[in-house]
């Protein structure tokens, strides 16, 4: 596996155009390239960050964030960009709402707080497993990546070397409530509950992938 210095890491790894599933059914007018300009959108705000944190020393923006707002932080910049690309949909307005994406035009001010009609998006570090706090009947599209999240690894506690960051797969389909899994908590706990994508949901998503780059293994998994 190749080595990086950090400041080579700063680059992130360009999409692969032809890591396309052609076969695979997208909803709502949307399209392909309207994926791939999104995923590049955040490969350019992403570079040109951490490019200039090099400048001063600074670590990479994924490399300091706490690892769930560095997904977070790429889902939503996901569901923000798509609408740029595709005027077939439209970010939810209503704050909270679900899902993240509507189709244009089809509720009053573009705002639903629960609908079935729509895409959410999730980012996730992790290859399956997925979680989310709506275990409702939808489509549900997933943007795997790989970076540094975490300075040491979780496994050896060791110092990670520098890699880039990559967008490893796509994939999405729509589900029904019974794809997912309440974990739910303890009497005591004061962890948000959430729920999980069983694999009858996963093999639905893995089915129907949007993109994969063969090379791409994210780690933890």
């Amino acid at each position: 596996m190749r080595q990086y210095s950090e400041i080579e890491a700063c680059a992130p790894v360009p999409i692969f155009p032809n890591a396309f599933n052609k076969k695979a059914v997208l909803p709502y007018g949307l399209s392909f390239k309207h994926i791939q300009n999104s995923m590049e959108e955040f490969l350019t705000f992403l570079g040109s960050i951490n490019g200039q944190l090099g400048t001063k020393r600074i670590q990479r923006l994924e490399s300091f964030m706490m690892a769930a707002n560095f997904s977070s932080l790429v889902g939503e910049f996901m569901s923000a960009t798509i609408p740029r690309f595709c005027n077939a949909l439209v970010k939810n307005r209503y704050h909270n709402g679900h899902p993240d994406l509507l189709p244009m035009g089809k509720f009053p001010k573009n705002a639903m707080q629960h609908g079935h009609e729509g895409i959410e998006i999730k980012a996730s570090r992790y290859s399956r497993g997925w979680q989310g706090h709506n275990a409702e009947d939808g489509w549900l599209m997933v943007f795997v990546f790989d970076s540094n999240t975490s300075q040491r690894d979780k496994e050896t506690n060791e110092i990670q070397a520098p890699r880039p960051f990559q967008f490893v797969k796509v994939v999405g389909a729509r589900i029904e409530k019974a794809d997912w899994f309440f974990s739910g908590r303890s009497g005591t706990s004061r962890r948000t509950i959430t729920a999980s994508v069983k694999r009858s949901g996963f093999d639905k998503m893995e089915a129907n992938w949007i993109y994969r780059h063969a090379e791409g293994l994210p780690r933890g998994v």
